[in-house]
């Protein structure tokens, strides 16, 4: 597990953009289970973030002044922008966001990263076709509840796993899901059958481990198994062992696929506007855990991801200076 003695804080002079730069002063920070990936040494799909460096993480701001064409002072924009109060940008994979139509919060959480990876990894990897049934873990997530609701919007059905009888009756009383599964009180692989009567036609994983391989032993003929996260190995010591009944995906005729959202990157646009729509109409809810501190509630926060304290897409909310 990370600890609070892996970071520190430290305090700069906030430093005027220069030309083709912008100001952008940090007011909310997605925390996400990924970050832990970041910290590991080795082959990944995105560098390690180094020794010394600024933490990455996807933050939400308002440009503060600007040298940059393309950005006002006063706009709002969402980006890499780091576990830092100001960042300093050069328009280089930055978004402008409207809190008019959403708080801030939900630009980080359903109209942003997660709801991008739940739209691409369910639509996209998932192959999702009207009429199957769709199990997500982690589904009061950040991700986990967006997948859900796209696969009633689609005409499907959805069962959450998720942990403790609150989240569970959220997903189903709010989200609309049509069952959920509390991985803490029940026998998965046995409650799978009991709410999947016809099988799993597609499995959007955020966990691994002992829920993946409960979902191995009912997979429907032609099933999809999207892989997004595996939260509940990030932390172990040693690498654990693989999954024990991937054999399913032979007899099923199945595949298991993992993604990463950044490859649908020139698609953005696209999903933003179609979650955007689905927000506005009140087709598309979110809930937010929003935490309120300064930089150095970071490392605290960032653990709640981790013993499945959070409820929601946790964000950080910087105070004010």
């Amino acid at each position: 597990m990370p600890r609070r003695e892996d970071f520190t804080s430290t305090e700069e002079p906030v430093v005027e953009p220069g030309a083709g730069q912008f100001l952008v002063k940090v007011k909310y920070i997605s925390l996400d289970p990924a970050m832990r990936g970041w910290m590991n040494e080795g082959r990944s799909y995105a560098r390690p973030v180094g020794i010394g460096d600024v933490m990455r993480a996807y933050a939400a701001g308002q440009v503060m002044s600007s040298q940059h064409p393309g950005f006002g002072e006063g706009e709002y924009v969402l980006g890499l922008f780091g576990v830092q109060q100001y960042a300093l940008s050069d328009g280089q994979g930055i978004f402008k966001v409207d809190p008019s139509q959403a708080p801030l919060p939900v630009h980080l959480g359903a109209l942003g990263m997660p709801g991008l990876t739940a739209y691409f990894g369910l639509l996209e990897v998932g192959q999702l076709k009207e009429g199957e049934t769709v199990v997500v873990s982690a589904a009061a997530g950040g991700v986990g509840q967006v997948v859900g609701q796209i696969a009633k919007l689609k005409g499907c059905r959805a069962v959450g796993i998720a942990g403790g009888p609150e989240k569970c009756a959220y997903i189903v009383d709010e989200l609309g899901f049509d069952a959920a599964i509390d991985y803490k009180s029940e026998n998965v692989a046995k409650s799978l059958r009991e709410k999947c009567p016809d099988r799993i036609n597609v499995y959007f994983d955020n966990v691994g481990g002992e829920i993946l391989d409960a979902c191995f032993t009912w997979l429907a003929r032609r099933a999809r198994i999207v892989i997004c996260g595996a939260i509940s190995q990030y932390n172990n010591a040693e690498r654990g062992p693989g999954p024990r009944n991937y054999m399913a995906l032979l007899i099923d005729r199945a595949r298991m696929e993992g993604f990463v959202v950044f490859d649908y990157f020139d698609r953005y646009p696209e999903a933003t506007a179609e979650l955007g729509r689905w927000y506005m109409e009140g087709k598309l809810k979110s809930r937010e855990d929003v935490v309120r501190g300064g930089v150095d509630r970071f490392a605290d926060t960032l653990l709640k991801l981790y013993t499945g304290e959070n409820f929601g897409k946790l964000v950080l909310q910087l105070d004010e200076d």
